[in-house]
């Protein structure tokens, strides 16, 4: 990539989040405590202090490395080792053969679920992060012993949590990361295909596969392979969509085919059974994008995605960068919310990164330069003017919604704008 030409006012922002970030970012460890045996990362601010989140902390991870990366202090690098593997090593503690690992972990004792195969779990991305780790440490044995139980977890996605056409579900729209994503918000339980979920779970199956193969388990890399393989062509058959030139989740909320005519007689519908496994849902979700980001993609849906989607000011382009729902739907509304968290708009720092390196991957130069400046103003303007990043923002003007003090995968930005001045960058497996 040609580095593109950057403005004075990008570079001035550039200089404030940097200053801002390196100065706050040990602001994130968190030393072992009672329930949690290994020291960790938070997200900052108040609301999450002493909790250890699944995707936040891997993502937060990914932010952190290229905040150490820059500022080259190796005795600074060494420090934070045992606080990142902490994240993949707490959540791992207290696996064992049901592979069931918590979305979310405090310092006092997880309460584990009635039923740990029918609620929502840890989000695939656990191999991810130790994967992440392996590459940047350089090192994959501390986590030789702790393997099993990053295999039992993928097994107990694939037994229960997938559907039979391939496709991963949502046991029900608890902590899904996108909190009141329509297509999972308030519908019934495992009737959702996400394509977020799904998109994770396709990198997460490679990460593991990697992990087995530089711990020197090759029958186990082949087995890993294949699951990766099936999930993207799961993906690329059900939730692309031609018409639309777009990735959706799917509607798995389908009664069953009938009855075996010739085994039980005559049923409803026996003259053409149904032979679809569900009905996509076209509702314009940032999460659309993640394919991607994932690399599962074509090169020619890709194009069709940025022509069609990613340009488009009418449904997801806006002033701060990706809005997380299509301003053309009718669920889209920018009201702050807690429990959920809002997702049915607002612009959060994860969506225009996750984007950005979609568009990255695919040699989109124009579009990810485009999210890159807009995020890189975001925070720039919200750190001069109050001094803090906040959790979310409002798509058309940038001003924050929620939470003062959330640092998470806002920090995030500093590896956009290491890409968008041709520094190195640190990216996530």
């Amino acid at each position: 990539m040609t580095t593109p030409t950057i403005t004075s006012e990008t570079r001035r922002y550039i200089d404030v989040i940097r200053q801002h970030l390196v100065r706050d970012y040990e602001q994130m460890y968190a030393a072992a405590g009672g329930a949690l045996e290994y020291p960790y990362l938070v997200p900052g601010s108040a609301q999450y202090i002493d909790q250890l989140w699944d995707w936040d902390s891997w993502l937060m991870n990914v932010a952190l490395r290229q905040i150490l990366l820059e500022a080259g202090d190796a005795a600074a690098s060494d420090a934070a080792k045992p606080y990142e593997r902490g994240c993949v090593l707490n959540f791992l503690n207290g696996s064992s053969w049901h592979g069931y690992v918590p979305i979310v972990l405090g310092r006092k004792p997880h309460q584990m679920p009635e039923n740990i195969y029918e609620t929502n779990m840890h989000k695939p991305c656990l191999a991810q992060h130790a994967a992440f780790l392996a590459r940047q440490h350089g090192d994959v044995e501390w986590l030789r012993e702790a393997f099993y139980g990053i295999q039992a977890f993928l097994n107990n996605y694939r037994s229960h949590h997938r559907h039979s056409c391939g496709l991963y579900f949502w046991q029900n729209d608890r902590a899904i990361g996108e909190d009141n994503n329509p297509c999972v918000f308030d519908r019934p339980p495992r009737s959702t295909a996400a394509v977020y979920l799904n998109s994770l779970m396709y990198r997460e199956l490679l990460a593991a596969a990697y992990l087995a193969e530089e711990l020197n388990l090759p029958d186990t890399v082949q087995s890993l392979q294949r699951d990766a393989d099936d999930v993207k062509a799961a993906i690329q058959e059900h939730c692309w969509d031609e018409w639309l030139g777009f990735y959706y989740s799917v509607d798995l909320n389908l009664t069953r085919p009938p009855l075996n005519v010739e085994a039980h007689g005559m049923g409803p519908h026996c003259g053409l059974s149904r032979d679809w496994p569900g009905l996509i849902q076209r509702i314009g979700v940032w999460s659309g994008f993640l394919p991607m980001w994932a690399g599962i993609a074509t090169p020619e849906q890709a194009q069709r995605m940025v022509d069609e989607h990613y340009w488009n000011e009418q449904t997801f382009n806006c002033a701060a960068g990706i809005r997380t729902l299509s301003r053309m739907e009718k669920m889209f509304t920018v009201r702050a919310s807690g429990n959920p968290s809002p997702w049915l708009g607002p612009v959060w720092a994860i969506s225009n990164y996750l984007v950005f390196r979609g568009l990255v991957r695919y040699g989109f130069s124009e579009a990810a330069q485009d999210l890159c400046v807009k995020t890189i103003r975001l925070f720039g303007r919200d750190l001069e003017r109050f001094g803090a990043l906040h959790e979310c923002y409002e798509p058309e003007n940038g001003e924050p919604m929620l939470n003062r003090g959330f640092q998470n995968w806002n920090y995030l930005v500093l590896n956009m704008a290491a890409w968008l001045q041709g520094q190195p960058v640190v990216e996530e497996f």
